[in-house]
């Protein structure tokens, strides 16, 4: 196991690589605590749960709503969770940005942590402290800042994923290697029937330079005012990809992390090579799925990014692989490179 430390100028976050999730019931308060989690995981974990209130969400992007919080709500203060209460997300992505949320706003605020059940939860969405609901079309628009208390990342639960889910989930550890870590991108390369076939030494490795890596980003910039933009490498177009499509995040990300590294090609930052090699990795995955967008949405689509800035946008570009730089374009520039580029049509 490996203890990842993040620090903030509020609050310090343990990441648990490699932990046992049944390791939760030492780390928890003996009372107060309420378990959020999704039916999936209630039908595979739930008769291993700490012995606490439990409520639960429909598994999926359909639960990141505003209404679904206020139903949790209620069902906490039905399960006499108090102003000293604890929430313990168990389960991936979605989950934890309900959990955080919630912990963030109930109460005007509570404690929390995770136990991350998911690939996309482990290196991406668990650590940090973002955490957001969609707002119609518009994705993760309404949100905050919340650090858990420790997030446990055990790498045996990624065995009881689905096979989309777990490729998802590798699009966000692809992203990482792209934007901050050569040798991490070099690791996914050469082991790929290791990384397909879940092996857990493998992937504790790979989770935790992931991790390793944002938490270096969170520490220096936890409110996303500079480098932590880097983050929403391939998100820009990504958002647009899965908010219209219904794509699963990794896979949207992924497209949209080809059109990033295209982008980045046609200004010169990264060579045909790397550009190559970066489409080919992606593809070998199966995460390239066909994803055009009609001419006249995605512009509106990508007004409606929450990176924008009046008629910019923060876009994310590589400067070869391993490294990223943030940079201001007109929001009309994006659109119209997608609408020329589009090589998943």
């Amino acid at each position: 196991m490996e203890k990842i430390v993040i620090k903030t100028r509020d609050s310090v976050s343990d990441i648990l690589v490699g932990a046992a999730w049944e390791k939760v019931k030492e780390l928890l308060p003996e009372t107060g605590v309420a378990i959020l989690t999704d039916e999936n995981i209630i039908n595979i974990y739930g008769d291993r749960f700490p012995e606490f209130p439990v409520v639960s969400i429909s598994p999926g992007e359909e639960s990141k709503k505003l209404e679904v919080l206020e139903k949790l709500a209620e069902k906490l203060l039905d399960s006499g969770i108090d102003r000293d209460g604890f929430i313990l997300g168990i389960g991936g992505g979605v989950v934890c940005d309900l959990a955080g949320f919630l912990a963030s706003i109930y109460m005007r605020g509570i404690r929390c942590a995770y136990v991350s059940t998911s690939l996309l939860s482990q290196v991406d969405a668990s650590t940090g402290g973002k955490n957001g609901v969609n707002l119609g079309e518009a994705k993760n628009v309404l949100g905050c800042f919340k650090q858990p208390e420790f997030v446990i990342c055990d790498p045996l639960m990624l065995k009881t994923l689905p096979e989309e889910e777990y490729l998802s989930g590798l699009a966000e550890l692809i992203k990482t290697a792209l934007i901050g870590d050569r040798k991490l991108f070099d690791v996914i390369e050469n082991n790929q029937a290791g990384i397909l076939s879940r092996d857990p030494d493998l992937l504790s490795m790979c989770i935790s330079m992931a991790v390793n890596f944002k938490a270096a980003v969170v520490t220096a910039d936890e409110k996303e005012t500079g480098l932590r933009r880097l983050l929403n490498f391939g998100h820009t177009y990504g958002h647009a990809i899965e908010m219209f499509h219904s794509f699963r995040h990794g896979y949207a990300v992924a497209s949209g992390m080809e059109l990033a590294s295209g982008y980045s090609l046609e200004k010169g930052l990264i060579t045909l090579a790397d550009y190559e090699r970066i489409t080919a990795l992606l593809g070998s995955y199966g995460l390239l799925p066909a994803h055009n967008i009609p001419d006249g949405i995605i512009a509106r689509l990508l007004l409606k990014d929450k990176k924008k800035s009046g008629n910019d946008i923060f876009f994310v570009f590589l400067n070869g692989i391993g490294s990223a730089v943030a940079e201001k374009i007109p929001v009309s520039e994006a659109v119209d490179f997608y609408l020329h580029y589009k090589p998943g049509k």
